[in-house]
């Protein structure tokens, strides 16, 4: 992880940098910054986070 530190005359401008750089990450980048915040949560709330599963299923839909 890249540390950085900027500064900021207001808060929309700060506002304006967050929109910007997470406008700029790839669907994935934005995946992988997602499941990493859920396993500090969860590992900072005691749970076991060694994997995460994922789940999907086909759901037939009634024709009307």
């Amino acid at each position: 992880m890249d540390k950085s530190v900027q500064v900021f005359h207001s808060f929309e401008e700060a506002e304006r940098a967050d929109e910007a750089y997470y406008a700029s990450l790839t669907p994935q980048e934005r995946v992988d910054l997602l499941l990493d915040l859920v396993a500090s949560y969860r590992e900072s709330m005691g749970e076991a986070a060694s994997r995460f599963e994922r789940v999907c299923r086909v759901v037939e839909l009634e024709r009307c």
